[in-house]
């Protein structure tokens, strides 16, 4: 089974740089994206809609703004896209698809780079998907979660980490409320998981030159419950080819998918 989070940075513009192409020949089982900017009635033509997968998205309020979607080969049993707090949700950052065997999750945290108030909106959010965590570690079911969490947790996740530690993203506060989802909750960081010292990002700033120098940061993640973790074949960033400021994020799951 695999499974690819990727944050398109505009699905029209990644379309536009061959995104679509190259998914073709990736035979992925499930493809998570966000911020696809763009509402659902302009993603009607069959480029956003590849042969052979359902496609579900969820779009934001505000025209050219966030949004998540999921391509899945297989038709899910139940699709949630309430988050539970309206400001978020009029943004579209959430999609849940339930199918036989676990849950498949696309989600798009506030990044909180545009100010205080940003921030703020970025932290209640994260305090009400802790409380969702914490029911979904309790319910039986199997998650991967995937998505751009906005957020670098170890210093090894990204590279300039001694000059950002006051910068959102890096914050002590965000880095300790990924210590509870880890730590405390038992979640699965499946990349960490495989290569607990692996220096691999997968965003980088369109300033100064970072993608060419790999100057990173690993925002991008698939949190699983830890019953998955030992499921993980392979981790990879794909960096060959550039579709957005982010880089597709793909692993591989000895799992069926039904």
């Amino acid at each position: 089974m695999r499974i690819i989070t990727f944050n398109l940075n505009g699905i029209r513009s990644a379309a536009n740089k061959g995104f679509f192409s190259w998914l073709d020949k990736q035979q992925a089982d499930v493809i998570c994206l966000q911020e696809i900017r763009a509402q659902k009635f302009q993603l009607t033509n069959e480029v956003f809609n590849p042969t052979g997968y359902h496609a579900y998205f969820v779009d934001a309020q505000k025209k050219g703004y966030s949004g998540v979607g999921i391509y899945s080969k297989i038709k899910p049993s139940y699709i949630k896209e309430n988050f539970g707090l309206e400001y978020t949700d009029n943004e579209g950052r959430y999609l849940q698809l339930d199918f036989k065997n676990l849950s498949i999750v696309s989600i798009y945290l506030p990044a909180g780079i545009s100010g205080d108030e940003r921030q703020k909106i970025k932290y209640n959010f994260m305090s009400h998907y802790l409380k969702i965590l914490k029911k979904q570690r309790k319910d039986g079911n199997n998650y991967i979660i995937c998505g751009d969490f906005n957020i670098a947790h170890k210093e090894i996740d990204l590279k300039n980490w001694k000059s950002n530690q006051q910068s959102t993203g890096f914050l002590p506060e965000e880095r300790a409320w990924l210590d509870v989802i880890f730590n405390e909750l038992g979640f699965v960081d499946s990349f960490r998981y495989k290569y607990p010292n692996k220096e691999q990002y997968t965003w980088w700033s369109q300033r100064a030159r970072a993608w060419e120098n790999n100057v990173g940061w690993r925002l991008d993640y698939q949190i699983l419950t830890p019953e998955l973790a030992p499921k993980i074949l392979e981790a990879q960033v794909y960096r060959k080819e550039k579709f957005s400021d982010h880089a597709p994020f793909i692993v591989d799951y000895d799992l069926e998918f039904k």
